[in-house]
């Protein structure tokens, strides 16, 4: 399995917590505009990609969220405006400032599952920017929103985290994401 490709943060915010490093789990901290900041778990992240242009491949009669396919590694990756399937800003409602898309690659199953190559499932996630790694304890994420959440976000969520002095971060389920994806034959 290829093993997620970020910088780390320094241990020593947790500790200043005094948290158990053997109960925090690291998240990607990423951003969709205009001012959504996110996370994901990084057992289910392989990579940050920078996708120029006019390299995704657009397929016909699939979801407005469904940008195309990208020629990953030799394989094709599918990538998803995830603002889109999310219900917030689509990507092209965004001021373009950049000649490139920046994709976190998603994969199917936890880190801890043995699963066949020729069975992982990856999906191509295009955000605003990609912020840093997070160590967070899974028991503080919270789970109930009550209704300030949209519908076509909520099937997407596991929680919220209040980190101390920072404003809400909404945490994902990776698996809703890549369940989403239709399939394809």
């Amino acid at each position: 399995m290829v093993q997620p490709q970020f910088s780390q943060t320094n241990l020593a915010t947790t500790t200043l917590n005094n948290q158990n490093p053997e109960q925090l789990e690291q998240f990607l901290r990423f951003r969709l505009a205009p001012d959504t900041t996110l996370l994901l778990p990084v057992t289910q992240l392989t990579e940050v990609i920078t996708i120029p242009l006019g390299q995704i491949v657009p397929i016909p009669e699939m979801p407005p969220w469904v940008m195309g396919v990208y020629n990953w590694r030799g394989e094709i990756l599918w990538i998803v405006d995830l603002g889109a399937l999310l219900g917030l800003t689509p990507w092209h409602q965004q001021p373009q400032v950049t000649p490139i898309y920046r994709s976190i690659v998603l994969h199917g199953g936890k880190a801890s599952q043995r699963v066949p190559k020729a069975q992982l499932q990856h999906l191509g996630a295009v955000v605003t920017g990609v912020d840093d790694i997070e160590w967070c304890n899974p028991k503080e994420i919270q789970s109930s929103f009550g209704s300030a959440i949209s519908s076509s976000l909520a099937p997407f969520l596991r929680g919220y985290w209040l980190p101390p002095g920072q404003e809400m971060w909404v945490v994902l389920e990776p698996e809703a994401i890549l369940s989403a994806m239709p399939q394809t034959s």
